[in-house]
């Protein structure tokens, strides 16, 4: 689609997405298949996820493999942050046994410069070490 810009004249609207899905009342696998089908609110469906991890395992681990996924290590949310290490950060930020398991293992699956990147971002030397806090 070629849209011109008309000095003097409006400039054309960019397209809307549609309202924001429910997702407090999905379920663990609705949220996860948003985030793997790249839904435009697979940000939302993660952070959902995330929001569960404390209180419940299976969130933990479904945000662990998703954390693995191309598309949320490429997707930036600032800077060098990707949707990726918010799932690492929030389940190392968790503090359960699972969870941190769980952040341990999602983080040994980044390649080797990712993860050094990622501990220089938590101010650590090892993953064992960050203690994040989300507030």
């Amino acid at each position: 689609m070629d849209v011109t810009v008309v000095p003097g004249e409006p400039t054309p609207s960019l397209p809307r997405r549609g309202p924001a899905p429910p997702v407090d009342q999905m379920s663990n696998a609705e949220l996860a298949r948003m985030v793997e089908s790249e839904h435009p609110y697979r940000g939302k469906a993660l952070f959902e996820l995330c929001d569960r991890v404390p209180a419940d395992d299976d969130a933990a681990t479904k945000v662990g493999l998703l954390s693995r996924l191309t598309s949320l290590r490429r997707a930036r949310l600032f800077d060098r942050v990707s949707l990726a290490w918010s799932a690492i950060i929030a389940l190392l930020a968790a503090e359960t046994t699972h969870a941190r398991d769980e952040a341990y293992a999602a983080f040994e699956a980044l390649d080797p410069a990712e993860q050094q990147d990622m501990l220089d971002y938590l101010e650590v030397g090892a993953i064992e070490e960050a203690h994040p806090r989300i507030t």
